[in-house]
């Protein structure tokens, strides 16, 4: 028992020593564990992070006030414009995860998309602030469409040009920083000596996005009601520059992993010799198949989230033809990468197979965002928002207001709620992230109920009682879903973080915003979709006129409680299926001792 324990100790410090020496500092040599990492290091990209959701979230949360106010769109195109705008904003960072796992490196490509957003946040505040880049000034309010004409003219031209560039100038720039923020944050942790410390820089990860978000939809939603967008814009571009500088002042301390080359030749590889080998049959014994391994002196419950060799796992076994090696007659003959791939190979991409249903879950949750964002922030428009004789709350400052509670409820959740359920569970993070997913899911559901109830009691005291209810009444909505998405959005990341594909941190970040992306686009196709089907010849659709009083909001938040309710189950079946498919998988480290079975040399 005691040279068991012995030989344990010993794998678990070859982990992270392999893990350590696989990091560099920031003149590329190998990074030290004592000067290097930890939460001192990640306290720099916290402070990034958080100033950067401040500077694109006081621009996109109030964004569809502006476009409507002052570029003078309608209600429908202008939600679609935002809508198609931060959807845009979370594909993107598909680039910015691809670059750094490929080419950049997480910290530089951290540096020089942060400089393309801030670039873009001051062409905003430059076309904000002078008139002759914006249409002629009048009351929107007073648009008809009783006879085809709009009394206010719409951007076009050069005028529209301007503000589309410097927003997707934005979008580029946030889009490729967002999953490097995460990921290089979770870089400075071992993930096997420190695996407590990295699920609290995740909880972390998330208390400074909710405090960026509430200083930006209070404080920089204040300034630009009350001082203008331009200057409004430009205070976004003075956060992002102050990002920056945070990031910048971190470099002496980071690790930083070295990118692997492009990461997606060796999924290439393996679907084309799968498909090159099709005709042929697999092995029975799946120790013949190439690159098999047999595990010598290996603990058998060692985590996941140290990637190295991966074994061979039952799901999906057309893949494996990819490991079948075909006789010539010549044995000293190099095979092609193309035709002969590894086990290891193959199971990264069962791997990324299987989380796709995962993230496809989570596209829903994200279509309730969307309108909170956009449909909520209008309906708020057309409520009482004084608070006091001579204070009014702007209607994009209610998305700050599950935020309020976040920043007492995420510290809470991480000093008592994990410790607590860690002794029941053994989960370093309390519950599982998939656990965390279903929650947050779960919950997503009760925030369109409560946004559907709300809207009718409004659209009911307008109407027929000529009667303008405080703005208070919508803000349940916001509260439930706040706490719906600090389970779901930490979860998801933490979920595909914790994936054992080696080198490719930064892109599976990059797809959970990619799940924002598709939820966003869902958003603008549903409205639409919606409109559509909801028309008649006499009648527009439930979302076709400007005025809410005549709309049926309420209608669309019930569809979208519907489809977020059936969603919930849809995950559960994914997720039952994902956890019974990992139990036969596992992952060692390269430098322990392992005998490689047909493990022939290819070219």
């Amino acid at each position: 028992m005691e040279m068991e324990t012995d030989r344990e100790k010993e794998n678990n410090n070859n982990i992270c020593e392999a893990e350590t020496n696989s990091s560099v500092d920031w003149r590329g040599r190998p990074s030290n564990s004592i000067k290097h990492g930890g939460m001192k290091a990640a306290a720099f990209v916290l402070g990034l992070q958080g100033l950067e959701i401040m500077g694109i979230a006081a621009v996109g949360n109030n964004l569809i006030t502006y476009v409507i106010n002052e570029m003078h769109f309608s209600l429908s195109e202008s939600a679609n414009i935002v809508t198609n705008f931060i959807g845009t904003v979370f594909i993107l960072s598909l680039l910015g995860g691809y670059l750094s796992d490929s080419y950049l490196a997480s910290f530089w490509t951290l540096l020089i998309f942060a400089f393309v957003e801030l670039s873009g946040f001051i062409l905003l505040s430059v076309q904000a602030h002078l008139p002759q880049l914006k249409p002629p000034k009048c009351n929107n309010m007073l648009n008809t469409h009783d006879n085809g004409d709009q009394l206010c003219a719409e951007a076009k031209g050069f005028k529209a040009l301007i503000f589309f560039v410097a927003l997707y100038l934005v979008a580029l720039g946030s889009g490729c920083v967002k999953p490097n923020m995460i990921s290089h944050g979770a870089d400075q942790f071992n993930h096997q000596k420190q695996s407590k410390q990295l699920s609290r820089y995740f909880n972390a990860a998330y208390f400074a996005f909710s405090m960026g978000q509430l200083i930006a939809l209070t404080l920089l939603v204040w300034v630009q009601t009350h001082s203008g967008m331009d200057v409004g814009f430009g205070v976004s571009a003075a956060a992002m520059a102050l990002g920056l500088i945070t990031l910048v002042a971190g470099t002496f301390f980071y690790r930083n992993k070295p990118p692997q080359g492009s990461i997606f030749t060796p999924i290439a590889q393996v679907l084309v010799a799968a498909f090159l080998n099709r005709k042929h049959i697999s092995p029975s014994d799946t120790r013949m198949l190439h690159g098999t391994h047999t595990i010598k002196n290996v603990n058998p419950t060692m985590s996941h989230d140290n990637i190295g060799i991966l074994l061979h796992t039952n799901r999906f076994r057309f893949l494996d033809k990819a490991c079948i090696k075909v006789q010539d007659g010549n044995n000293t003959k190099k095979i092609s990468r193309w035709r002969l791939c590894t086990v290891t190979q193959v199971e990264q991409v069962k791997i990324l197979i299987s989380v796709i249903p995962i993230f496809a879950c989570t596209i829903i949750f994200n279509t309730i965002l969307a309108q909170l964002q956009t449909f909520s922030v209008q309906q708020g428009s057309t409520m009482n928002t004084k608070l006091t004789k001579n204070f009014h709350i702007p209607p994009a400052s209610l998305q700050s207001i599950p935020y309020i509670l976040l920043i007492f409820i995420v510290p809470l959740y991480d000093t008592f709620f994990v410790p607590f359920a860690r002794k029941f569970t053994g989960h370093d993070s309390g519950i599982t992230p998939l656990q965390r997913i279903g929650l947050g899911l779960f919950i997503a559901t009760f925030s369109m109920v409560s946004a559907a109830l709300m809207e009718n009691k409004r659209r009911i005291s307008a109407v027929n009682e000529n009667k303008t209810i405080s703005i208070f009444w919508i803000t349940p909505q916001f509260l439930i879903f706040g706490i719906s998405e600090m389970f779901t959005a930490v979860g998801l990341i933490e979920f595909f973080y914790k994936q054992s594909l080696k080198g490719m941190q930064s892109f599976l970040t990059a797809i959970t915003y990619c799940s924002y992306s598709f939820g966003f686009y869902l958003s603008s196709l549903l409205v639409s979709l919606v409109n559509n089907i909801t028309s008649n010849s006499s009648h527009g659709g439930w979302l076709s006129d400007n005025n809410l009083n005549k709309d049926r909001l309420d209608l669309f938040y019930w569809l979208l409680a519907v489809l977020s309710f059936l969603n919930f189950f849809n995950y559960l079946f994914w997720a039952t299926w994902y956890s019974k498919n990992q139990t036969s998988s596992a992952t060692i480290q390269q430098d322990f001792n392992f005998k490689v079975v047909g493990d022939d040399s290819i070219a």
